[in-house]
Parts: C-alpha cells; structure tokens; sequence
C-alpha cells in the first residue's frame, strides 16, 4: 500500500459530524487533541444519542448516560460544543432530514474542514461497517454541497456557507492521509475511557481502550514513518 500523506493543517476550525458517542473516540480524537492544542476550533455534532447502544440499558437511560459521556470524552482532548440531534439511534436513515440538519451545524459553525465517520462497506480487513456509519458519513458528505447552495433549505434562515476546504473521512477503508498523534495517543485513549458504561457492556478488543487504539495507530503509522498515526480520507471540496 502506498504512504499516507500528511494531513493539511492550515485551517482553523472543524466541525466532526458523526452518528453516535465514542465514534470519534476509536480512531479521529488523538488528531482532535492534536489540533485544539495547536488553537484550532473543533465542534462535534452527533445524529443521536446513543440510547440503544447499551444491550444491558433501556435506551431511556442509556440515551442521557451516552450524552455525558460525550460530553466529558470531548472535553479531554479540547472541544467544549457538542451538540446532539435527536435522529433514531440504530435506526437513521438517509434523506433530506438528516442532511438538513447537518447542513444547518455547517452553516451555524461555518467551518473550514469537516471530518466525519467511514461511509464505505466495510472497514479495512473486510469488516463490515453498520448502516447509522454509512447512513451519517455520506449525508455529511453531501451536506457540505448542501449548505453551499442558497436555494437548498432555503428555510433555515441561515447565510450560505461554501467555506468548507476538506472533508476527512476517520475510519475509511481508503486512507489517503495521516496525522502523527505520537504526543497525543494518551488523550485518546483517556477519551475513549470516559465513555466508562458503554465499554463495561462491550466484550472483545474494542472494551479495552488502550491495546485497541494503539495496534490501530501502529497500523496507520507503518505508512507514515513508524509514528502512531491516524488515518483519513481526504476529499477536497
């Protein structure tokens, strides 16, 4: 396989569009941590709650739970905005709701990258990705050209936004460029932590944070110098 490139980093603000807590958390949020520690702005936005990720926890209470989690696994690698749709967890479908909503968060934050979840298949190794994945990755995608166009959601009442440079997919099967996070792999790992009763209800390699995230960035990183790296695809827009 090819070497990653760098990662463009001469942009100032994000927003990560992504379909549930700890999305962010197995893969993008060691490059997170390294871009608010360089000043940069990163918001999240997620199309729901988490409420049925729980199998031990009716969604009732799992839902709020999962929010705080987010919330507190955010603020370790230096986003303060998270902000929570009300989309159906497991259940989310693509359409003009769900693109309406993200494209009314870009024209909101008006940012100059957006980085979202894989919305491809599978993953690497031929591990098959779950529809709230691929349903949000290519809605945000598309929500990008969305909140560009004035005569789209014409109804939000919000000024277009066609500042949006790169969309960088986490995740993606077909990584184009990488971030070293060799300095910020422990801030990963302490994200992903603070998501404490989703991983206490996962059994396997994903309930242990640390191993986990380190053999991926090790992955990543043999196509980026040997350093712990993370991967992205970059579209430019």
């Amino acid at each position: 396989m090819d070497d990653l490139t760098p990662m463009p980093e001469d942009w100032q603000s994000a927003l990560a569009v992504v379909a549930h807590p700890d999305d962010l958390e197995y893969g993008a949020s060691g490059a997170i941590a390294r871009w608010t520690d360089q000043g940069k702005t990163v918001r999240y936005l997620l199309a729901c709650r988490g409420e049925a990720g729980i199998d031990t926890m009716p969604p009732e209470e799992a839902g709020p739970v999962r929010e705080r989690e987010q919330v507190a696994s955010a603020a370790v690698v230096g986003v303060s905005e998270v902000e929570f749709l009300d989309h159906p967890d497991g259940m989310m479908t693509y359409g003009l709701p769900l693109r309406r909503d993200i494209a009314a968060a870009i024209r909101r934050h008006r940012p100059d990258l957006v980085i979202t979840g894989n919305h491809h298949e599978t993953y690497h190794g031929g591990f098959l990705n779950m529809a709230d994945h691929r349903v949000v990755g290519t809605a945000a995608i598309d929500a990008v050209r969305d909140a560009a166009n004035r005569w789209v959601f014409r109804d939000l009442g919000l000024e277009p936004w066609g500042g949006v440079r790169h969309v960088a997919v986490s995740g993606s099967p077909l990584a184009t460029h990488a971030v070293d996070i060799t300095e910020h792999f422990d801030r990963s790992v302490a994200s992903l932590r603070e998501h404490a009763a989703y991983l206490a209800a996962l059994s396997g390699d994903m309930a242990n944070p640390e191993p986990f995230l380190r053999r991926a960035a090790e992955e990543t990183g043999r196509r980026f110098g040997g350093r712990l790296a993370a991967g992205f695809e970059l579209l430019d827009m």
